[in-house]
């Protein structure tokens, strides 16, 4: 548009910043992405790529990344095994870096102008400066991360935020299911991801910061003799999960996405989809003119994660509760089923399940 060096200027090129950039391109918008990396960006997390977020992937224009696919999850603590599939879809693992290189080059062949080793220090007027350069843009999109410097720069307060800590590593071994496998221990969880034929990731989340993956695997035995033998082909990469709140996601032309708008804790597996979802929605939003339209479409985008989230959250912080839940589920495989449909948006299929499954299930109660 006349008067702007581009019609979007995204701060920020980890995937949501370019899961935005390539949105907002796909609308026929110039758009500018900046980040003071340099590809590939890499991130501690459990790799996995739910239903939703292929979908996306789709939506967006982007090929899937090559990885290992997986068809629902598994809950583990002790003798007690909980098994779901997806009622329908798959999901795919896939290394962090993989994904980073998939989504840079469906964005420069969407044709998003990309700058790396630019540092952004400060907004303006009527864009921000990059590496001392002044940048002008219709609309502002911050997709900088959990501590957001465009999010300070807007002043929008963080409302709540409650945090733990993450650690990941990946091992030369054939994954030996398809599910993704969480295992429940005291006061963390350790995730199973299979991302290729010959590798699978271990995740730690923990309430601990000095925890690490090795020390938690001491709580696994079963899970620690698999892996035993099998080389790292990943040093340990570590960060934080947070569960976050922030009190707006909009501000005049500017926007937020990722985790600069808000996340939930990454027991719920849904990071990067939630981004996907919301560069989606903010382009249709700047398609239509309407920024703050934006506001109430992430609101929506958010709920049912943060949901599941405090849920999980729950079950991780009381292990009377927890043991009583997964022996419930146990008993009623079906509520695990119906719990994962509705996680991964399936609502249809957990209608079609509450319908076909009340009766049982009642009848399972009363005993």
């Amino acid at each position: 548009m006349p008067g702007f060096d581009s019609d979007v200027l995204v701060i920020g090129g980890g995937p949501a910043g370019l899961a935005a950039a390539i949105a907002a391109r796909r609308k026929g918008f110039h758009v500018i992405l900046a980040d003071a990396a340099h590809p590939p960006i890499d991130k501690a997390c459990g790799e996995g790529l739910m239903p939703e977020a292929l979908d996306a992937l789709v939506r967006l224009g982007v090929p899937l990344p090559e990885g290992a696919i997986f068809r629902g999850i598994r809950f583990v603590e002790g003798d007690v095994e909980i098994d779901g599939r997806f009622p329908a879809g798959t999901a795919l693992g896939v290394r962090r870096t993989e994904l980073h290189y998939t989504l840079l080059h469906a964005a420069i062949a969407a044709g998003v102008e990309l700058h790396w080793n630019t540092p952004v220090e400060a907004l303006s007027v009527d864009g921000a400066v990059l590496n001392g350069e002044p940048v002008s843009c219709r609309w502002l999109i911050g997709a900088d991360g959990g501590q957001s410097r465009v999010r300070k720069w807007m002043g929008v307060r963080v409302l709540d935020r409650r945090v733990r800590y993450g650690f990941r590593r990946h091992y030369q071994i054939a994954p030996w299911t398809d599910r993704v496998e969480v295992h429940w221990g005291p006061g963390l969880q350790m995730y199973v991801a299979p991302v290729g034929e010959q590798e699978v990731c271990i995740a730690l989340l923990s309430r601990d910061p000095q925890t690490r993956v090795d020390a938690a695997l001491e709580f696994f035995p079963d899970l620690a003799a698999r892996l035993a033998d099998a080389p790292w082909l990943s040093e340990e990469r570590g960060g934080i999960s947070a569960t976050r709140r922030v009190a707006a996601v909009t501000q005049g032309r500017i926007a937020l996405v990722g985790d600069a708008s808000g996340s939930v804790d990454a027991i719920t597996g849904q990071g990067i989809c939630l981004a996907f979802q919301q560069a989606l929605a903010l382009a249709d939003a700047l398609a239509a003119d309407d920024v703050e339209r934006y506001e109430s479409a992430h609101q929506g985008i958010m709920r049912r994660p943060r949901w599941m989230a405090e849920l999980l959250l729950l079950m991780d912080q009381r292990s009377n509760l927890r043991a009583h839940v997964l022996e419930l589920l146990a008993r009623n495989p079906g509520i695990f089923r119906l719990l994962l449909a509705s996680h991964v948006g399936e609502f249809a299929h957990s209608i079609r399940f509450i319908v076909s499954h009340a009766p049982a299930a009642v009848e399972a109660g009363r005993r």
